[in-house]
């Protein structure tokens, strides 16, 4: 008898991520439980993902606390806050999920979220909104917002 994969399973999206311990990249696809590992040295990876209104709801679904970040490319906000939270999802890889949206390419996930000034930062626990940030924090600002919502170690 064979192991079958869900029926939804080969239309789910899939993001390359890459191991910040040994640099080996791992292609995933969004899971509701547990955190990304590298399938070479184990490590956690840092869970940095694009979503599309066609795969918001199954990316944002997450075990890990999930920061949604709306955002444009013409944005210099948007620019300055961007590196910030690829740092973020590397140092708190197996905690977080970061995951990005292009406001003008998916107006439905910005209506829902209300985001009518970017950067827009929405922190999701269990699929509830637990905090929203307006505006380019510093890093140390915005990891003082985000560590009480994320999984402890």
């Amino acid at each position: 008898m064979t192991a079958e994969r869900g029926p939804d399973s080969s239309s789910l999206p899939v993001s390359t991520l890459t191991c910040v311990s040994c640099g080996k990249k791992n292609r995933i696809r969004p899971s509701a439980h547990g955190a990304p590992h590298c399938g070479s040295c184990g490590g956690a990876l840092p869970w940095l993902v694009e979503a599309s209104d066609a795969t918001f709801d199954v990316e944002a679904s997450a075990a890990v606390g999930v920061l949604v970040d709306l955002w444009a490319p013409w944005c210099g906000p948007c620019r300055f806050v961007s590196p910030v939270l690829e740092q973020l999802s590397r140092e708190f890889a197996g905690r977080l999920k970061v995951v990005k949206v292009n406001v003008d390419d998916n107006p439905k996930t910005q209506s829902r979220f209300q985001a009518s000034s970017i950067p827009t930062l929405v922190v999701l626990r269990d699929g509830r909104v637990v905090d929203r940030i307006v505006g380019a924090l510093p890093k140390p600002d915005l990891t003082v917002r985000l560590t009480p919502h994320l999984l402890r170690r």
